[in-house]
């Protein structure tokens, strides 16, 4: 059994793909595979997070998982009404399962969901690994999806007030 789980959160047709294109789309896709093959080939598990809300109800189109990302039957799925995955959902206790203290996260939204759930994480003492090249964002308020990304990727690298170390590494390097 491995210590670590893999969250990929929110790479949802409507979350990415919709009315506005996430920033870096097909490379962060990429990369989100090359994690997911990684994570495969060490027994680590993967789990994704799907949102759920009044624009994106549960089963909709806007819903569903991006089909580029590289499914497996066997994949555990989180269901979540709220930006971090921990709340009012089961996730806490599969990870507790799968003994997992460490965490590889990517997905969507880097300033909303994907935040939350790390900044809960961290919080919670988990080991957190931000893939740098596998979260994203559209672009909203004054910045580009772009620079939300590198912003975050920056403040999260130099963050060292945490219980166990945050990183932040390019697929590659999982």
């Amino acid at each position: 059994m491995s210590d670590t789980a893999l969250l990929i959160i929110d790479i949802q047709v409507g979350v990415v793909d919709g009315e506005l294109r996430a920033a870096r789309l097909d490379t962060v896709l990429d990369n989100l595979n090359l994690a997911i093959a990684a994570a495969r080939r060490r027994g680590i598990p993967v789990i994704f997070v799907q949102h759920e809300e009044d624009e994106r109800p549960h089963g909709s189109a806007a819903w569903q998982l991006h089909p580029g990302l590289a499914r497996q039957d066997g994949d555990q799925i989180v269901y979540k009404r709220y930006g971090d995955s921990f709340c009012e959902t089961n996730l806490a206790q599969l990870l507790s399962a799968h003994g997992a203290s460490k965490l590889w996260i990517g997905g969507a939204a880097t300033d909303f969901c994907v935040d939350s759930t790390l900044r809960n994480a961290v919080s919670r003492g988990y080991q957190v690994t931000v893939i740098g090249d596998g979260h994203t964002t559209v672009s909203a308020f004054a910045l580009s999806g772009e620079q939300v990304i590198d912003h975050f990727n920056a403040a999260w690298g130099a963050t060292s007030a945490t219980p166990q170390p945050l990183r932040v590494k390019p697929a590659a390097e999982l």
